[in-house]
């Protein structure tokens, strides 16, 4: 095994593609901007990730590389409040960073960090997946930037017209994200890391982009463990056809109503940026070949442990892009709403909250947990508002969570009062859970793996550490997942037709 050169300061990690210099900060031996792949500019945008040419010498990797081109909900003037990364923006944003113990006494667990921003902004780099915790720990944290939006998730005629047979579309950032695990398993030894102990872990859009590598093959063995934050499980991947219909309405709004492929590459990234959309995993036969709900139901998916849950406030994602009105016009407060939601007192708008929070997150979470399996998956609930939040806040918001896996309470970007002694001690039971879970592949002898006839939870609240409670949401959730199952039954049956139809036209 490549082995890291302590230096007091600048420590050396001697790579398979070059020496990098780092930056002693504390007990972590810190890199920035490390490239995992070749920049994805000029012919190799919309393509798969090429490997990074070696290089001679030593190369700096002091510096955070360049965030992903990105843009937020429209009606958000500052992204930055709500995740999204600031400037530097550019393409050749294919880079990751790593937070290693300085001193270590064998190889260290791994754990892999995918950022959220619904696939269209943030950045590993931002300062709140800062990995200081987790190298003071003794796991290695290695967190990264993959294309976003238009860049990320884009498929068009043209493009799958020019791709080789067996070429992925339209899925460049799980390809990304590919991309970086290999690279991890290539090269983490250098920095102390150990490959075959390799967590992945993420929340929101990425929580939803590992449940769609846990169903594609090419990912498979590259991580040996999941942790999915905020991530659903219901939303259904976009077929092939339709994002080829989304990809041409993109472009013929750019002025390209039947470009060829390197017309399409001649679009600026800012204009592609500014073209509205919803972004994710695409179901293009060739890297993911069906929904990935529906590998879940087949069985279909990488049996690794699991940890899987979501936050008492999910709904906080309405407050932005319009959502509660959107997803107001899905859901209608009715009496047997009410019913469910006690707590609500009969009002419109937080029965719309609290079943989006539910149908969005909640039940696809426990259904998740609950997919047979010879590993073990754990499932929680984050339901603490830290105390200075109290008067204006009753549950805990989407992505509040991050705060406290990551014990950074202090670099919160939307002007949080400081924590309190009690939130740090929140704080720090939680983060001790991720890294039990890095280490063994369980997250505590006191937290039951989830079983349906059980349904046990760990609800994390003013207790540290959480506590267990069983049943959790459970009316509420039985409800939701009925109407769940029928669309399960959908997007099973139109995998089946996409199949046969295949098989059709092969012949």
């Amino acid at each position: 095994m490549d082995q890291i050169n302590l230096a007091a300061t600048s420590p050396v990690a001697r790579t398979p593609s070059g020496d990098l210099r780092g930056r002693r900060e504390g007990s972590a031996n810190v890199f920035r901007g490390v490239p995992y792949a070749a920049a994805p500019v000029g012919e190799q945008r919309w393509r798969a990730p090429q490997p990074v040419p070696a290089w001679d010498g030593v190369r700096e990797a002091a510096d955070f590389g360049p965030s992903a081109p990105q843009a937020g909900p429209a009606d958000v003037a500052d992204i930055v409040s709500i995740g999204g990364a600031p400037e530097p923006t550019g393409e050749d944003c294919l880079t990751l960073n790593v937070w290693a113990p300085a001193e270590t006494t064998g190889p260290a667990p791994v754990m892999v960090w995918l950022h959220g921003g619904s696939n269209r902004m943030g950045a590993g780099s931002l300062p709140f997946y800062d990995g200081a915790a987790f190298a003071r720990d003794g796991v290695v944290l290695v967190s990264v930037n993959y294309r976003l939006g238009q860049l990320g998730f884009f498929a068009h005629p043209a493009l799958t017209a020019e791709a080789a047979p067996d070429e992925p579309l339209g899925n460049h950032a799980l390809l990304d994200q590919i991309a970086a695990l290999e690279w991890v398993r290539d090269h983490i030894g250098a920095f102390g890391g150990d490959p075959a102990n390799v967590t992945l872990f993420g929340e929101s859009a990425g929580g939803l982009d590992i449940l769609a590598l846990m169903t594609a093959r090419r990912a498979r063995g590259l991580f040996h463990k999941a942790v999915v934050q905020s991530g659903g499980g219901w939303l259904p991947a976009t077929p092939l056809k339709t994002a080829h219909e989304r990809g041409a309405a993109a472009a013929t709004a750019l002025g390209l109503s039947n470009p060829d492929a390197a017309a399409l590459r001649t679009l600026a990234p800012e204009h592609l940026t500014a073209i509205e959309g919803a972004f994710g995993p695409v179901i293009d036969g060739r890297l993911l070949d069906r929904d990935p709900i529906s590998a879940f139901a087949r069985g279909d998916f990488a049996d690794v442990p699991l940890m899987i849950g979501v936050n008492s406030g999910e709904d906080s994602l309405l407050n932005y892009g319009g959502g509660l009105k959107r997803f107001g016009q899905l859901i209608k407060p009715n009496a047997k709403l009410a019913a469910l939601y006690p707590e609500a007192n009969g009002d419109a708008e937080q029965l719309i909250r609290l079943g989006f929070r539910d149908f969005a997150f909640a039940a696809p979470a426990r259904w998740v947990a609950s997919r047979p399996r010879r590993s073990k998956a754990w499932l929680y609930a984050f339901d603490y508002v830290e105390e200075a939040r109290r008067e204006t806040m009753s549950r805990a918001a989407h992505a509040a969570e991050i705060f406290h896996v990551f014990e950074a309470l202090d670099h919160r970007p939307d002007g949080a009062p400081p924590p309190t002694e009690a939130d740090r001690a929140i704080s720090a039971a939680m983060h001790a859970r991720w890294i039990d879970f890095a280490r063994t592949g369980a997250p505590g002898a006191d937290w039951p793996a989830y079983v349906p006839a059980d349904d046990a939870w760990m609800v994390f609240n003013d207790t540290p550490g959480g506590e267990v409670k069983r049943g959790w949401w459970k009316a509420a959730l039985d409800h939701h997942g009925r109407k769940g199952g029928l669309l399960i039954l959908l997007l099973r049956a139109r995998d089946r037709l996409r199949t046969l139809f295949s098989a059709k036209v092969a012949r």
